[in-house]
């Protein structure tokens, strides 16, 4: 034999081995890369469009700071005619929460926002790039490691927790990077023989990337929101399949932004520092690696500090906090607007009639640090908009709010919806409507004493004036001399300030304040009991038309009521 036929020879022989020692490390396999390769071909968009992802683990709630992201992940995707699918990331499946997959979509849902592709919920989805849940892509994952395996790129670890620990404090009292990499990557020189052993005698293991990345050179990144940016490249050994046979969050996320055609990863900035290892798994992979977009996190003002949102802390971190609360997901989505792009509340002012799909957004107007949340500028938007509804409107909301949120509100909804509806109306058809709520569950507040069986409840606000017998002379006075039933409201309150003159108090608030001494009071100490004794309010909406809705003869019945007291 031909020296050079033997060196072949031997090295085909090597070769087999090395895939029948893969076969046994990865057993089962039924495809190679380009399988997939072909499966999951380019997708025919237009250029410029942009492909993107919401990539949540169903390991808890859902953060109002997902939501943040996603509403720029669903706009610049719209907006340029691309796609924003729904990856469930559930590889971490000690951490998984029971329902956690249906829990995400509901709350996202909740929001108003829909998805081109992706999970539907646990056992459907749409798309023709899924499985979208990635516990159900384990094959696929265990591929493309096979394939390095092949290639000399990556390898068995066998080391135990106890090892791994040895090396970290070692690497600490000799003050050395922590990880595994290197001279401190022990499993990286295991022979054949001894991978072959070890498997024999059941050792577990895991897959490593062989990593060729060389710590004191830079790598440079051109984040499309914070710009450039610049790491050491990374040399770690990082963890690509789990010894449950499921990849680790940095290999699965690579590949399948990879086969998914993801242009943009729009994401938190706490997954900045990972880059070198997403780039670097890129580059090891093949892959041509997409463009990054790092969103600044949600901060909250405590003292004289800002932290970030938090989960622990706030209650207003999780989104089930606005559904329960009842604020309408649109106010939710106009705020994060006004936070996700600088030029936003120009926008809106000028626009306000508008959808806010309207509105274009650039990745060049996110801000780079954190996004102060401010919750009462929320509620502000919340106010303007809830107060812009139709009466109708408004009744329909929170009646469908509070039929799953609060049993009273519903059935007072439910029971008096003619006269519900025109309360709601009163002071909103105008050039400044009135902006009483926040969110749905502020109408209770708002209008409970229009309801006897709720009004019979209340204690009388007696406010400046404390003289049982002169509130009693005040309203029957008015009630049996000048109330009348079709009065326009000028000659309502030209009989308000009638009455007011005649029993002592003064109808000119520019003479009251000159002469104070003169009266008992103003017109508005005198309207004041008027209002109280039928609403047990000081302040409400215009009196006159409360006193329209009540009708004469709820509001004789209430003075009655005041008598007795």
């Amino acid at each position: 034999m031909h020296p050079w036929a033997y060196d072949l020879f031997i090295l085909e022989r090597k070769e087999k081995m090395k895939k029948e020692l893969v076969e046994k490390l990865l057993p089962g396999l039924t495809h190679d890369v380009s399988y997939y390769e072909n499966l999951y071909p380019e997708r025919n968009l237009a250029e410029g469009a942009i492909v993107t992802r919401y990539a949540p683990s169903p390991t808890g709630f859902v953060h109002i700071g997902n939501i943040f992201q996603l509403y720029i992940s669903k706009k610049m995707a719209e907006q340029t005619g691309g796609i924003v699918f729904l990856r469930i990331e559930d590889t971490d499946q000690e951490r998984m929460v029971e329902n956690g997959i249906t829990r995400i979509i509901h709350d996202v849902n909740g929001f108003g926002i829909t998805f081109d592709e992706g999970a539907i919920n646990e056992e459907e989805e749409k798309g023709e790039y899924g499985p979208y849940i990635q516990s159900h892509r384990k094959e696929i994952y265990q591929t493309y490691a096979k394939d390095l395996l092949l290639k000399g790129l990556a390898y068995p670890d066998f080391s135990t927790k106890e090892e791994l620990d040895e090396i970290r404090k070692e690497q600490e009292q000799t003050k050395k990077r922590i990880g595994y990499y290197g001279n401190w990557a022990k499993s990286r020189n295991y022979s054949e023989e001894e991978i072959e052993k070890k498997l024999k005698d059941n050792v577990p293991f895991i897959i490593r990337l062989r990593n060729n990345g060389d710590y004191d050179q830079k790598i440079v990144v051109e984040d499309a929101i914070k710009g450039k940016l610049e790491f050491p490249e990374d040399d770690i050994d990082q963890v690509l399949i789990k010894s449950d046979g499921l990849p680790t969050y940095h290999f699965a996320h690579v590949i399948d932004d990879h086969l998914m055609h993801t242009t943009h990863v729009i994401r938190g900035d706490e997954w900045v520092s990972s880059l070198p290892v997403h780039l670097g798994l890129t580059k090891v992979l093949g892959f041509t690696p997409p463009i990054y977009c790092h969103i600044p996190p949600l901060t909250k003002k405590e003292g004289d500090t800002i932290r970030k949102l938090s989960k622990r802390k706030d209650p207003e971190a999780a989104v089930s906090y606005y559904h329960e609360m009842g604020i309408p997901k649109e106010a939710v989505m106009i705020y994060l607007a006004t936070v996700a792009n600088s030029n936003f509340e120009e926008w809106y002012l000028e626009h306000e009639e508008e959808s806010i799909d309207n509105f274009t957004m650039s990745f060049s107007k996110i801000g780079t640090s954190g996004a102060l949340f401010d919750m009462e500028k929320l509620l502000n938007i919340s106010r303007n908009y809830l107060s812009k509804l139709t009466a109708k409107e408004m009744y329909e909301r929170t009646l469908s709010w509070a039929k799953t949120y609060h049993e009273e509100l519903k059935e007072l909804l439910e029971n008096h919806q003619e006269e519900a509806i025109k309360f709601l109306d009163i002071e909103r058809n105008t050039e400044k409507p009135r902006k009483d709520y926040a969110m749905y569950r502020d109408v209770l507040e708002g209008i409970w004493y229009m309801f006897d069986e709720k009004f019979t409840d209340v204690s009388y606000e007696w406010q400046k004036i404390t003289d049982k017998e002169e509130i009693q002379t005040i309203v029957n006075s008015y009630m049996n001399e000048y109330y009348k039933v079709g009065d326009s409201e000028e000659v309502w309150f030209q009989k308000m300030k009638e009455c007011a003159e005649k029993l002592g108090y003064a109808a000119n608030m520019k003479e009251y304040k000159q002469n104070p001494e003169n009266y008992k009071g103003n017109i508005a100490d005198f309207s004041t009991v008027i209002r109280v004794a039928l609403t047990s309010k000081s302040k409400t909406p215009n009196l006159y038309d409360i006193m329209n809705i009540l009708g004469e003869k709820k509001m004789k019945w209430r003075i009655e009521k005041l008598s007795k007291k």
